[in-house]
């Protein structure tokens, strides 16, 4: 059987991605898996490391205002389409799975016009337009919130949940690994701040406002990760000096990083919640203002309703982000209560799931 899996510009859209080429693997060894990205991102780095081929479109997305890159967008679109039509007829799939993101728009659309099979997988409560223009062509949608009605046909949905990586399972044994792969202190809490692989703003200059409060709460270790755009400015931080601050640009081992979590800060990308429903943390969530519809609020909303995190705007106080977290490490039920909330949500088979149904579209 033959695979063509697209989709990527985000760790968000590549890394569910990954999951399920994984399961796939699992299911059926002779699998043969082609990755469809967008050249320059991500998922030209992260694929080839997880052992799978990928090839790369001339791509991008549209900026929100008139930029020299928007007016070669059309350009971009008509060389993809091409490069994705010469993929598909050279490799041949019985199936193609498409995971969002503008990469996966030209090769999806040479797909439908070729009549091959397509599953979508959505990782967000609202659905990005990529998915939402191919929805009508695709065989099954997987999604990972209820009430996916109102983008995509009721018949083709599927709840599914997100694919997250298989190290994130059975944490609680790995606490003292943990403990010590970071060198941290085992008679403190520890609260873990990150923002994505880039790092997020908001969540730095919270960190670096609030040296004075980490002095104060020196019974609270932060295990915190810059980002690699940000790296640079702050490690040189008054709060990265901190004997109970770590700081690093890049956290490799987000399975220890989360087995050593009393609490987390971050973002709301689809990703990262299904991430924190897998562990069952108690989570403080950021959302990024700075994404299309403002889907990341949607998704945090979605756990809120549910008593399974905090939200706090990115326009709110540095002191009111920390002390958010500080009211849950200090409050052994409310944390529990978070914990318990979040848990009920993970959905550890969404790889396995969603694998079966690419696997059945291509036998059909």
């Amino acid at each position: 059987m033959k695979v063509i899996l697209s989709g990527g510009g985000t760790g968000g859209h590549v890394y569910p991605a990954i999951a399920v080429a994984d399961a796939l693997k699992e299911q059926m060894p002779q699998v043969q898996i082609l990755f469809v990205g967008a050249k320059g991102r991500i998922e030209m780095e992260k694929v080839p490391a997880a052992g799978y081929d990928v090839k790369g479109l001339w791509i991008s997305g549209l900026d929100r205002k008139l930029t020299l890159r928007n007016l070669l967008f059309p350009v971009k679109v008509i060389s993809s389409l091409m490069t994705a039509y010469l993929l598909m007829r050279k490799f041949q799939p019985q199936v193609v799975a498409g995971f969002g993101g503008f990469a996966s728009g030209p090769l999806l659309r040479v797909a439908a016009w070729m009549d091959v099979p397509m599953v979508i997988q959505e990782q967000n409560s609202y659905a990005g337009i990529t998915n939402r223009l191919l929805a009508k062509k695709a065989r099954k949608i997987c999604v990972a919130y209820p009430g996916m009605e109102k983008f995509f046909q009721r018949e083709k949905i599927v709840l599914t949940g997100n694919p997250v990586r298989k190290d994130l399972q059975e944490l609680k044994t790995r606490r003292a690994e943990a403990l010590s792969f970071f060198g941290l202190d085992d008679t403190k809490k520890t609260l873990l701040l990150f923002g994505g692989s880039l790092g997020a703003r908001k969540l730095n200059e919270a960190m670096r406002e609030q040296a004075e409060f980490f002095r104060e709460h020196d019974d609270i270790q932060v295990l915190w990760q810059m980002g690699k755009l940000y790296a640079e400015k702050y490690s040189v931080s008054e709060t990265a000096g901190l004997r109970n601050v770590h700081a690093l640009p890049f956290i490799d081992r987000m399975d220890l990083a989360y087995a050593v979590a009393d609490v987390v800060i971050c973002r709301a990308g689809a990703l990262t919640i299904s991430e924190i429903c897998l562990t069952g943390k108690a989570a403080v969530l950021v959302p990024s203002p700075n994404v299309a519809e403002d889907h990341q609020t949607r998704n945090a909303l979605a756990l809120v309703e549910r008593g399974a995190a905090v939200i706090v705007p990115d326009n709110s106080p540095a002191e009111d982000l920390l002390q958010a977290a500080v009211d849950i490490l200090n409050n052994p039920d409310k944390r529990l209560g978070l914990e318990i909330s979040i848990a009920a949500l993970a959905r550890p088979d969404a790889a396995e799931r969603i694998a079966d149904m690419i696997i059945n579209e291509a036998k059909s």
